[in-house]
């Protein structure tokens, strides 16, 4: 018996084009505010009861009050001098997506690692859905194995599959980094 395949791309099947530069321009104002560690005025970019949708360590924020008290204060408290980066953004209709990296010095305790000083290169990928000029759902994907091991964990204990790479990331906080200082 054949299996049916899923049906693909259905949050996107009833996307308003029209609505590209709209969305575009939100994101914008709501990456600036977020680099001016902006937190009580979140709501004008994002619904009241949107939804955060982050993988593991970062959890599922229901609402605007819950973002900014289970993510945005955590957040800002572990990390200061954060500035985000969009390394690539795409807009489509309702729909927006980037990738980039925060970088932040780790000031605060983190997954309960007590502040160490350290400059860190905060790697993510945002997916927003943009509704009536406001942000309705944000999925996010945090790369904090990453982050644990700049700050001298490693989650994978040695047993990572990137342990067989040449080089662990090729960029940190921006900068090329070589073979040699990557291991």
């Amino acid at each position: 018996m054949k299996k049916a395949h899923p049906t693909q791309a259905y949050l996107t099947k009833t996307n308003d084009l029209s609505k590209t530069a709209e969305t575009e321009e939100l994101i914008d104002k709501m990456v600036e505010a977020l680099n001016k560690h902006e937190i009580d005025t979140m709501g004008a970019y994002f619904a009241e009861n949107f939804c955060w949708i982050g993988n593991a360590g970062c959890g599922v924020k229901q609402g605007l009050k819950e973002f900014q008290d289970n993510w945005q204060r955590p957040f800002q408290a572990a990390f200061s001098d954060k500035t985000a980066i969009d390394e690539a953004r795409l807009v489509q209709g309702e729909w927006a997506a980037s990738f980039g990296r925060q970088e932040a010095v780790h000031t605060g305790t983190f997954m309960g690692i007590a502040p160490t000083g350290k400059r860190v290169e905060i790697r993510y990928m945002d997916f927003w859905k943009v509704q009536n000029g406001k942000i309705v759902t944000n999925w996010v994907m945090v790369d904090f194995p990453y982050v644990l091991r700049q700050l001298g964990v490693d989650v994978f204990d040695g047993q990572g599959w990137d342990k067989h790479d040449k080089i662990t990331q090729p960029v940190q906080n921006g900068n090329p980094i070589s073979v040699e200082e990557s291991k």
